[in-house]
């Protein structure tokens, strides 16, 4: 895996905070490929342990109580929902970037069992250029 920022525009996204056209990482699709980003729907087909990368939107950052102190996020893209687990120590390490960033890049270990899949993630790169995105934050 190759990832690195991606910087491109949706200018109708960028100027209303809206899209009529496809979903805004539809944009990024060709440049994720080609650095091996995986959807959040291939990830479903996906062995479990798998080492992974996904992208897409963060629309949810958690941390509840009983989590002892574990951030879930969930990740937005154009085929659908993926979520990623961030250890206590490693979101700390990360935060400004975790917290600050409307999209991101999220490598780790991919848990895929009884129907549920997430990524233990391990390594993050912003993903730039998508604007601001609504996102439901309890951290």
């Amino acid at each position: 895996m190759r990832c690195r920022p991606l910087k491109r525009r949706s200018p109708d996204y960028e100027a209303m905070n809206l899209t009529t056209g496809p979903h805004l990482l539809a944009h990024f699709r060709p440049q994720l490929k080609r650095d091996g980003v995986f959807t959040a729907k291939q990830l479903t087909k996906l062995a479990n342990g798998r080492r992974v990368a996904t992208a897409g939107a963060v629309i949810v950052r958690q941390r509840p109580g009983t989590a002892k102190g574990f951030v879930f996020l969930t990740l937005e893209d154009e085929t659908g929902i993926s979520q990623a687990i961030v250890k206590p120590d490693l979101f700390r390490d990360h935060r400004a970037l975790i917290v600050g960033s409307p999209g991101l890049i999220v490598e780790g270990v991919l848990q895929n069992e009884d129907g549920q899949c997430s990524v233990r993630a391990d390594k993050f790169w912003p993903l730039d250029g998508i604007g601001e995105v609504a996102s439901h934050d309890f951290h």
